[in-house]
């Protein structure tokens, strides 16, 4: 069941965590169904009864598995997972199917996005307003795409933060993790320089204090976006 899950190089615990998290995401394991016998499992991956319960303890604090007395450890179903986990985002997104998880994004950016961007125009402190114009320069000046990608994350990123909402700041380390493909995808497309535009209004917006500015912008930011992803799929790009 694990055997054909690529390892990754941490601690040994973490490895086995991984390789039986992947399993579950990908679905060999269902929901109410237990996992292998900690033998099994340490017989197929080659390690001790230890690593095996430290690696379950890790996936239950994730929300993926829990251990019951004489019932075994049993997969739990995805809508109680934590999904905002780094690991667990990694894992759905490297067996998502890439239209689903992309339309996923943006229904989450469109319900957070814009209303972080209205928070940040009244609440960013003046660091805030100079990293977004920061970001929003490295965009402008980057060589190449992955240059563009990486500027581009750290201005959203930054806008979330910026809200001084601590409710909305996981959004934003989700950016690194989860969005960075779509943002890949995006930078593929010839939209660069209205992008660019698009930015700079929300940025301005936020520096004017302008909340409803600053929500306008960030949706048509997004609607634009979303349509330009669309586009580049269906292109092949």
């Amino acid at each position: 069941m694990f055997k054909d899950s690529t390892a990754i190089a941490r601690n040994v615990h973490s490895q086995v965590a991984d390789r039986i998290g992947i399993s579950i995401v990908r679905g060999d394991v269902a929901p109410g169904q237990s996992l292998p016998s900690e033998v099994k499992i340490c017989e197929t991956l080659a390690v001790s009864r230890t690593v095996v319960r430290e690696a379950i303890r890790t996936l239950t604090g994730k929300g993926l598995v829990e251990s019951r007395p004489k019932s075994g450890t049993r997969v739990r179903p995805p809508e109680e997972w934590n999904q905002l986990d780094a690991d667990v985002l990694r894992w759905q997104i490297e067996h998502a199917d890439l239209d689903t998880y992309l339309a996923k994004v943006f229904q989450l950016r469109n319900a957070m996005e814009p209303t972080a961007a209205a928070l940040a125009a009244t609440a960013a402190t003046d660091a805030d307003r100079a990293a977004l114009q920061a970001a929003w320069e490295a965009m402008v000046t980057a060589s190449d795409n992955e240059g563009f990608v990486t500027a581009d994350i750290a201005f959203h990123k930054r806008l979330y933060i910026a809200s001084r909402n601590e409710f909305f700041w996981p959004i934003a380390q989700l950016f690194e993790i989860t969005f960075r493909e779509s943002f890949r995808l995006a930078a593929l497309g010839d939209h660069r320089p209205r992008a660019f535009d698009e930015h700079r209004e929300v940025m301005d917006a936020i520096i004017a204090r302008d909340p409803d500015r600053a929500r306008r912008a960030t949706q048509t930011l997004l609607g634009n976006a979303s349509d330009d992803l669309v586009r580049i799929r269906k292109s092949g790009q």
